[in-house]
């Protein structure tokens, strides 16, 4: 396995030796994001910050750019929708890009996700609406799927730029490596793009607790602004090594499946919030749970999946308000330990 400075030092010459038709207007655009970036530098991964609207916000460890606490997971668009479903999935996407902060609330997607509609038509809706502005657009790569393995560099290429395409965008903010597939390769061709400018932040993700391993080896040897991780109330392995190390190594974190998948929601049941909630600002029960993984200070943003425009407003109520203390966090805990198993 490489070290760190072996790596910065090689795909630092290979990016110089690549062109990838990064164009001036592309190149100066990320250039003027990495000094926005460096001029907050001195934000802690940790910190919480305000933007006008009261919407809490984290600095990304990397840069000190600070982004919502809130954005949205973008797998539940899909080729199969109905039209009824994509017109909820439009609005649920006006309802992240409404009112944002200027960095833009972040939008997660995959190249892979609902057989590409995903980029395909949130970069059309954007585009259309105009709303491209407001979001921080995060995409991931993979064609080594599941089965990992060794892969082509111009394959990684190829979907690579079939985001920009789908997506419309000259620059990505985020693109990330999923499900763990060929670091090395895949992770080289993404530093590739972000050397060239067109790709302002790399990182890699798994949902999977059998490839934390794995994911900390990566996180110690590469030069990661991200990793993306399965974490909740009722799923905290995350805190034993992953989130620490996060910290330590100042790299961001996106939390997916903040709702311990579909097993919170059964555990809950037709139960009331605890009063006590609104000690820190949650009136439903997606707040209580997103506030307890956002108050993390190795976390730097959650992303829910959901089709339903009013969850989402729903949601970004979590980036309202107080946050839990360490009190209440201990407290959140001994309650969802006390609900009966999914």
């Amino acid at each position: 396995m490489l070290t760190r400075r072996e790596w910065l030092r090689i795909s630092a010459g290979a990016g110089a030796a690549l062109s990838l038709n990064c164009t001036g207007e592309a190149a100066e655009m990320a250039e003027a994001a990495a000094s926005v970036g460096g001029a907050t530098s001195a934000s802690g991964a940790g910190e919480l910050a305000r933007s006008a609207s009261s919407e809490i916000l984290k600095a990304i460890p990397s840069t000190g750019e600070q982004i919502p606490v809130i954005g949205l997971g973008g797998r539940w668009i899909s080729t199969n929708s109905t039209p009824e479903e994509l017109r909820d999935h439009r609005a649920v996407l006006h309802a992240l890009a409404d009112d944002a902060p200027p960095a833009g609330r972040l939008f997660d997607s995959a190249a892979g996700y609902g057989g590409g509609a995903s980029e395909d038509l949130s970069g059309d809706w954007a585009a259309e609406d105009g709303f491209q502005d407001q979001i921080f657009w995060a995409t991931k790569v993979n064609v080594a799927g599941r089965g990992g393995g060794s892969v082509d560099p111009a394959a990684v290429r190829e979907q690579i730029e079939r985001s920009f395409e789908r997506m419309s965008l000259d620059v990505i903010d985020l693109n990330q490596v999923h499900n763990m597939g060929d670091p090395p390769t895949q992770l080289g061709v993404l530093q590739e793009y972000k050397d060239a400018g067109r790709i302002r932040y790399i990182g890699i993700t798994t949902t999977s607790e059998s490839q934390y391993g794995e994911l900390a080896q990566v996180m110690r040897d590469y030069p990661l602004d991200f990793i993306g991780i399965d974490y909740a109330v009722d799923n905290r392995v995350a805190e034993e090594e992953i989130l620490p190390l996060a910290q330590e190594e100042g790299i961001a974190v996106i939390v997916y499946l903040p709702f311990g998948r579909s097993r919170m929601w059964q555990r809950i049941g037709d139960r009331e919030l605890p009063e006590w909630a609104s000690e820190f600002d949650a009136s439903t029960w997606a707040q209580f749970m997103l506030k307890y993984v956002v108050a993390h200070p190795a976390v730097t943003v959650a992303a829910p999946g959901t089709g339903d425009p009013e969850h989402m407003v729903d949601n970004l109520g979590a980036a309202q308000g107080a946050m839990p203390t360490p009190e209440h966090l201990e407290q959140m805990v001994a309650l969802v330990e006390s609900l009966p198993s999914a």
